[in-house]
């Protein structure tokens, strides 16, 4: 059976669901601050490195700055919520050790490394990763393929023989950006852009269907 040289997680919205808690507190901060939350700013900061979305929250949302003061914020605001009650997606753990288990590894998330730390160990699933990038340690963030290059590089496999899971537009447009296989597992709080989801080599409902069968299913249509 085909099979590919490495496979790459993103984290919030795929292993966590976490995405509702980004926009609660970024909206909690505007609020406090009375500033209106503009009608894109969801979708604008999903995918965004931590220096990306903390200017856009002082630019564009009008939080005073500086932008380093608003990503402390929301990033101690996010890990006092991870301490109360860290939601794992269905299948989540599972998936990551089914994968581990065929190829190496890795993860590519637009978390800051505090918080992408904190999630693996709780999940007991940290040792499991050849390779973990958070986006803020990279040039730019999704849809920008930096994250997944970087993750690609850090694990010593071409891309093009890698294959990437996302449920946000960015970061489906970022995987395939790289030049990577990508696997789509919409989210319901945030359903994907059309244009990001066409370009998902398969669509999922859950983690439980990403399988050895599905990559190597995958993996033979890519050597085609």
């Amino acid at each position: 059976m085909a099979t590919f040289a490495g496979f790459v997680f993103d984290m919030d919205g795929v292993l966590t669901d976490t995405e509702s808690l980004w926009d609660e507190v970024r909206r909690g901060l505007a609020e406090e601050a009375g500033r209106p939350w503009p009608k894109d700013a969801t979708t604008a900061m999903m995918g965004m490195s931590t220096p990306e979305w903390s200017t856009y929250l002082v630019e564009a949302v009008g939080l005073a700055g500086p932008p380093e003061r608003a990503a402390a914020e929301v990033i101690d605001a996010m890990a006092a919520r991870y301490q109360q009650h860290l939601p794992t997606l269905p299948g989540a753990v599972p998936a990551v050790r089914r994968i581990a288990g065929l190829m190496p590894i890795g993860l590519a998330s637009s978390s800051p490394r505090r918080l992408i730390d904190t999630v693996l160990d709780e999940l007991g699933i940290d040792e499991l990763f050849a390779a973990t990038v958070s986006t803020e340690e990279v040039g730019r963030g999704k849809p920008a393929p930096d994250g997944y290059l970087r993750a690609c590089e850090l694990m010593g496999a071409d891309p093009a023989r890698c294959a990437a899971v996302e449920d946000s537009s960015n970061g489906l447009r970022a995987a395939h950006a790289a030049g990577m296989t990508v696997i789509a597992v919409p989210h319901p709080w945030h359903e994907p852009a059309e244009d990001a989801l066409a370009l998902a080599a398969a669509v999922l409902e859950s983690l439980d269907e990403l399988d050895a069968a599905l990559l190597g299913r995958l993996a033979g249509a890519r050597l085609i």
